[in-house]
């Protein structure tokens, strides 16, 4: 085996486990990640705005706002005007997504998140400039990505 397929091997580990994982999330809930992690923002947030959900989960407010048309679609949440500004919109979960929010799995940057906190400052350097540099490498250094863990391709709102 040469010295390069390790890291490939790798690369196609950490995609397969993403797809794994939204694929348990969609079979346990009927969400795909983007739209748990909207449902959570919104649960934290208490009657946010389409912007805050936009800058918690870090996409734009367009993907957001198809995200939130397509939950209102499935009740799972609704859109309230404001009683003092109507051109203020809040985005409110409904019992429905309260109860999908509740038998979701962790997600999987959950865990790595809780690993890569406990590494030393020098190691978590060290694996975030190793893995720009791969994706340098890979001509992906341009493509826009948030750190949602989701498969699919980038920049549609179809996946999500």
């Amino acid at each position: 085996m040469r010295d390069y397929d390790d890291i490939l091997i790798a690369l196609r580990r950490i995609t397969r486990a993403i797809d794994i994982q939204s694929r348990r999330l969609l079979k346990s809930t009927g969400l795909t990640t983007s739209q748990l992690l909207v449902l959570q923002a919104i649960n934290k947030l208490n009657h946010p705005t389409p912007s805050a959900i936009a800058k918690e989960v870090l996409l734009s407010q367009a993907t957001v706002t198809t995200i939130v048309d397509r939950m209102v679609g499935h009740r799972l949440v609704t859109r309230e005007r404001g009683s003092t500004d109507r051109r203020t919109v809040t985005i409110l979960l409904t019992d429905d997504a309260r109860e999908k929010l509740a038998q979701a799995p962790e997600l999987l940057q959950a865990g790595f998140l809780r690993e890569f906190r406990k590494l030393p400052d020098w190691q978590r350097n060290m694996l975030i400039a190793s893995l720009q540099h791969i994706a340098e490498m890979m001509d992906a250094s341009d493509i826009d990505a948030s750190p949602i863990l989701v498969t699919g391709e980038l920049g549609k709102t179809d996946n999500v």
